[in-house]
């Protein structure tokens, strides 16, 4: 009883703990070679995984249109995505980082109103405006002075714009990643492949329907570490001493390590496993709890003063996300 809800806590658990260990990181090497070193990491576990479920260590059967759309998708979501994200926790940390990745929602919902056709619910929409009131109420102060009235963001500028354009990419990436995947079943319809079949000559077999997100994430992720190591070629003064450097780094490693087991392999193999005990509208409004989780163990680790009026806006954001699942 309960199992699929347990899961998905453990996944809002486990994204919680990439967050955190993303912030040390990348704070340490910077958001490129983090980004870098951790896409490669990801990738090598995602091609272990197909390895087993699909009896090849490629994304089996997935023509051209599939390729051609999780790859906008990796672009969106991973290159830019993640760069700004890290570039969030640097300016601003992985507290309100998170904050603003409850932005994803209603970008997924606006950009699949346009691209897809998708119906938006009047309760999106007031999902739209909670979400954002909650992220004004956590980022925004009146000022003190008296001769300056009026409202001021309390955060870095800078920091605000990563952080609001990776929840944005991710949600917009999430749309495109729907795309690619409609493009993937499509191409197995046409070869008569079930969604309940069985890879031949897979080592843990898995029904296809399982086993067709961890290929669309490895796709994602080809071209998410191209572009990673590509920007610190080109855009980062002596990009390999770079990556060097934060090689030797073991405890900077040590966060890109379990960053990635947290988030890419443990954390979306387990959220997949959570949709096939409970409804995909429970597991995503609790996956959507990270920004609240993040709250104590950051104020501990980071030594963050936390604000009722902080922890009142997190709840009211997590709350708007949670009524695009309603």
């Amino acid at each position: 009883m309960f199992l699929g809800e347990l899961i998905s806590l453990f996944v809002a658990l486990s994204w919680t703990a990439t967050a955190l260990f993303a912030e040390v990181g990348s704070k340490r090497m910077g958001s490129l070679p983090f980004n870098t070193i951790r896409m490669t990491m990801s990738l090598c576990f995602l091609v272990l995984t197909l390895w087993l479920v699909m009896g090849v260590p490629y994304p089996r059967y997935a023509d051209g249109g599939t390729w051609g759309w999780l790859l906008l998708s990796g672009v969106v979501g991973y290159v830019i995505g993640d760069y700004c994200l890290m570039q969030g926790y640097i300016h601003i940390g992985s507290r309100f980082g998170q904050l603003f990745m409850t932005l994803s929602a209603p970008t997924a919902a606006l950009t699949g109103r346009i691209l897809l056709g998708e119906q938006m619910r009047p309760v999106a929409i007031l999902g739209m405006v909670v979400t954002l009131s909650g992220i004004a109420l956590s980022i925004l102060s009146k000022n003190d002075d008296s001769e300056h009235h009026g409202l001021h963001f309390k955060l870095p500028a800078k920091g605000i714009f990563y952080a609001a354009m990776a929840g944005i990419c991710q949600g917009f990436g999430l749309v495109l990643s729907k795309m690619g995947l409609q493009h993937y079943d499509t191409a197995l319809a046409a070869l008569n492949i079930p969604q309940d079949a069985v890879f031949e000559g897979a080592l843990l077999p898995l029904p296809v329907s399982i086993c067709v997100p961890f290929a669309a994430t490895t796709i994602r992720a080809y071209i998410g570490l191209a572009g990673f190591f590509l920007s610190l070629m080109l855009f980062s003064k002596d990009g390999l001493a770079k990556l060097r450097s934060a090689i030797r780094d073991r405890k900077a490693m040590w966060c890109v390590f379990a960053s990635t087991i947290f988030g890419p392999f443990i954390g979306v193999s387990a959220s997949l496993l959570a949709t096939m005990y409970t409804s995909a509208g429970i597991a995503q409004t609790i996956f959507a709890l990270t920004p609240i989780l993040i709250i104590a163990p950051a104020a501990i680790l980071f030594h963050q003063k936390v604000t009722v009026r902080e922890v009142i806006g997190a709840v009211i954001s997590v709350v708007g996300v949670c009524l695009f699942f309603v």
